[in-house]
């Protein structure tokens, strides 16, 4: 099943991801969570990596990525 991004026409984008911004390379309505897959509209692009130049769909999805590249973030003090 299509959703609304993946119709005719419709273009992943290229980003960039900066610190608290990011900026458009390539035009396009949506881009691909990294882990997951999923599209997300650009309009609803919240969180990213900076250091992986990855976007996440979501903070929960966002938090489980940064646990797997940095398992040292697993250990409480």
């Amino acid at each position: 099943m299509m959703n609304r991004f993946e119709g005719p026409g419709a273009r992943e984008a290229r980003i960039r991801y900066l610190d608290g911004d990011f900026q458009v390379t390539s035009p396009g309505a949506f881009v691909r969570c990294a882990v997951t897959g999923e599209s997300i509209p650009l309009d609803e692009l919240k969180y990213w990596s900076v250091a992986r130049q990855e976007p996440y769909l979501n903070a929960t999805v966002a938090l489980n990525r940064e646990i797997e590249a940095n398992p040292e973030l697993r250990k409480r003090r």
